[in-house]
């Protein structure tokens, strides 16, 4: 509220876990406040005086009220100490009651509605230090409610329409939010996502966490295909289907970003942006062929649509898709500009059957949409083994991941390990979205996804694996095509984009230990909401991830490890050595 409508005001800001309020006070309002802190102080010094006459020795204990009041109509009847204390028992007492009485009139109405409601839900830490000092709660708990992801609901399982409809109307809420935000400053651009987030859709991802549907054991698998203003949308789903071994058991969940007014091209080798046609509805399209109509029909597809203005970049895109799985046993991520080999399907979950481990991942970056997948299938495929920290500053020194290469000059029975999973093409058991599910507070990043999936998933027990082929294709270059932060650009102001995405990644290089981004250092305490709910998991340190893969975030040094481009095993996992007999393995001085 601005100074133009509380004139003379008094301004007092209030810290908790999530977030920074400012409560304005009128002028007067607070004799009734004040007269709270005047009794409670003097019951303070009122009770101090009752213990320590109640200590002296041979001393009776304070009598109750009713023979005080007795004792105030009969003084001559008690010793003047005894009178002294029984009066003071009974001026205890009235003020315990307007004690009382006050806190219960802060609680009914003059308290904030942040402190109302945290009280409500029992949500004051430190109303609650005696369990915290037990150790029933932590502080953590008391934040955010008990992590009951690994836990089921008494409560049916979320309606798949009942997902995408909330999920629809929040992200048509937030643009509103955002459209009065016109020229904000990009720490208020965040905060206004932050507030609406942990307000709204993070409550509701901890219930859907805890109603979710069971996973099948039917052989399913479920798609994820995020799309902004793809036209290779349509043939990404058209050919997933038409090459799959098991179309039936294939089902998408598409988020479709298009433009349906006043769209405009991507960025031309001139610098310009010219008009164009909206883009196509590929579900739409889809569904109206041949092969689409029984499989739309079957309701395989589904869809979450959002119009361009509203994108918040591609892991939010994939958090949103991640919520249209519903039990299918298995879990594939591609991007919206794929091609695919016959039966590709089938061969990724042979690939991720045969992984020496009990929870494996499957990933890397696929070859370009030119090769020829089918006459590949006896030609190693290529592994992710190279991460640098990036030098530019639009990218915050995050940890990228270079291109994948060949290192095999044959097809591999098993799948090499790898140390990192790539966002365009991975393959997990569909468990993993309970135990590491995606974040909703990672919105408008472009940089970064990658590592901290591949982070999360590998301490959470996850073993990451390459594919021994190769069964999609990507299209790596897509010049002159729209990009969402353009549309950030156009709905908040130019150049917005680069310093959101920094303080966004913000949350990410904490997770990751970079000393830079440690919590006394980040500046906005929002950014670690709930990140506790979202971080590493804990059947495995990260120090020994990072160690694994080579990388110092401190130093920002890259460290040659080997065992991925060499092809064995890394440290700690040496009993599946015999499984590749071609891997040079570390020699022991």
């Amino acid at each position: 509220m601005g100074s133009d409508h509380v004139p003379l005001a008094k301004h007092y800001t209030l810290h908790d876990k999530d977030s920074t309020m400012t409560i304005i006070r009128r002028p007067g309002s607070g004799s009734r406040k004040r007269s709270v802190l005047c009794v409670v102080c003097t019951v303070m010094i009122v009770l101090g005086s009752l213990l320590a006459l109640a200590w002296l020795p041979g001393q009776p204990s304070p009598p109750s009220v009713s023979s005080a009041s007795g004792i105030e109509a009969h003084p001559e009847l008690v010793p003047a100490s005894s009178l002294s204390r029984n009066a003071l028992a009974t001026v205890v007492h009235r003020k315990r009651q307007d004690l009382a009485n006050a806190l219960r009139t802060l609680e009914e109405g003059n308290l904030p509605y942040r402190l109302r409601a945290l009280r409500k839900n029992h949500q004051i830490v430190g109303e609650r230090l005696a369990e915290v000092k037990a150790g029933t709660e932590t502080v953590e708990e008391i934040l955010h409610g008990h992590d009951m992801s690994h836990h089921l609901s008494e409560k049916p399982p979320m309606e798949l329409q009942e997902v995408i409809q909330y999920l629809d109307e929040w992200i048509h809420e937030l643009h509103q939010v955002l459209l009065s935000l016109k020229h904000a400053t990009f720490e208020g651009v965040w905060q206004a996502y932050h507030d609406l987030a942990v307000s709204t859709l993070y409550p509701w991802d901890r219930e859907y966490l805890q109603r979710m549907p069971p996973r099948r054991d039917d052989g399913s698998i479920f798609l994820s295909v995020a799309t902004y203003r793809d036209e290779n949308c349509y043939n990404t789903v058209y050919n997933a289907y038409a090459k799959a071994k098991n179309p039936d058991q294939l089902f998408i969940g598409l988020v479709q970003q298009n433009c349906h007014a006043d769209c405009k091209s991507g960025v031309l080798a001139n610098r310009s942006m010219v008009a164009v046609p909206p883009d196509e509805d590929c579900h739409q399209r889809f569904c109206d062929t041949e092969l689409g109509m029984p499989i739309c029909a079957n309701q395989q597809v589904r869809v979450l649509n959002i119009n361009e203005p509203e994108s918040l970049g591609p892991y939010a895109a994939r958090y949103f898709a991640s919520k249209l799985w519903y039990g299918e046993q298995w879990y594939m991520q591609i991007d919206a500009h794929m091609t695919f080999a016959t039966h590709w399907d089938q061969i990724s979950i042979n690939m991720l059957h045969k992984a020496p481990s009990a929870k494996p991942i499957l990933s890397h970056y696929p070859p370009g949409h030119t090769a020829n997948l089918d006459h590949r299938s006896n030609i190693a495929g290529a592994r992710l083994c190279g991460p640098v920290f990036a030098t530019s500053d639009l990218e915050s020194q995050i940890v990228r991941l270079e291109g994948g290469r060949v290192y095999d000059q044959a097809l591999l029975e098993y799948p090499a390990f790898a140390p990192f999973t790539a966002a365009g093409y991975f393959v997990a058991h569909s468990d993993f979205l309970r135990q590491v599910p995606f974040d909703p507070f990672l919105p408008w990043i472009f940089m970064g996804e990658e590592i901290i999936m591949s982070s999360r998933l590998w301490t959470a027990g996850y073993d990451i694996f390459s594919p021994s082929q190769s069964v999609v294709g990507h299209i790596y270059v897509r010049r002159h095509k729209p990009k969402f932060w353009e549309s950030v650009h156009r709905l908040l102001s130019y150049g917005i984009h680069n310093p959101l995405q920094a303080m966004v990644l913000e949350r990410i290089k904490f997770q990751l230990g970079y000393p830079e981004a440690s919590r006394d250092m980040i500046v906005h305490k929002s950014l670690l909401t709930a990140v506790e709910q979202y971080g590493m998991g804990n059947e495995r340190p990260l120090e020994e991830y990072l160690r694994l893969v080579g990388l110092n975030v401190t130093t920002k040094e890259v460290t040659y490890t080997g065992w991925c481009e060499e092809g064995y095993p890394p440290p700690g996992f040496e009993r599946y050595n015999n499984l590749y007999p071609n891997g040079k393995l570390r020699q022991k001085p």
